[in-house]
This record gives structure tokens, sequence and C-alpha cells, in this order.
């Protein structure tokens, strides 16, 4: 499951990378690279957990899905979070540091 969301969210953010490629002013590209790099940590998880456990694999119980659920939805949380820190720090259109230097009259 944690394969699962985050795979969803690296193709969202690639379509959305891709629609606005030619300007990215809000740094997408850093996000697609987040999500994908889970995904390919949690496909290699998943390869190894299937050599462990075999066809069991494929029958998790509920609260084990609901957990990499939950676990899935935290990571693509954290990503969005290192996103938003590096978009306040990088400030792309430049309102942080208008407000901060902004002349009063």
């Amino acid at each position: 499951m944690t394969l699962l969301v985050s795979v969803f969210a690296a193709i969202i953010c690639t379509a959305i990378w891709y629609k606005t490629a030619p300007k990215s002013e809000m740094k997408v590209g850093l996000l697609c690279w987040l999500f994908w790099g889970s995904s390919l940590m949690w496909l290699v998880d998943a390869i190894f957990e299937y050599a462990e456990l075999g066809a069991a694999y494929f029958t998790p119980e509920p609260a084990d899905m609901l957990n990499d659920l939950f676990l899935g939805l935290s990571v693509v949380a954290l990503g969005m979070i290192i996103w938003i820190i590096v978009l306040l720090i990088k400030d792309p259109k430049g309102v942080i540091k208008g407000k901060l230097f902004r002349k009063k009259s």
C-alpha cells in the first residue's frame, strides 16, 4: 500500500511538473524526485518482503493494509513539508522577500 500511495503521488506530481515544465517556478521537479525516490525505496522493500514471505505477501491482513496506508500518506506529507520548506527558503516569486523588505511610507 505504501508503494501504491507513493507511486500515485509521483505520477500526479510528474504530470503537474510536465504541464508547467518551461517555467518551473514552484520547484515541482524537486517534489517529483522526492516521490519517485520514495517509490523506488518502497519497490525494493516490496521485493525483499516478497522474497521473505512468498505468496503470503499478496494476502495482507486488513490492519496491516491500514498501517501501510497511513505510512504511505505520512511519506507523502513529509515530502510535501520538505518541498514547502525549500520553497520558503528559495522564495521563487519573491513574496517573503517583499514582505520583509517592504518600505514603509
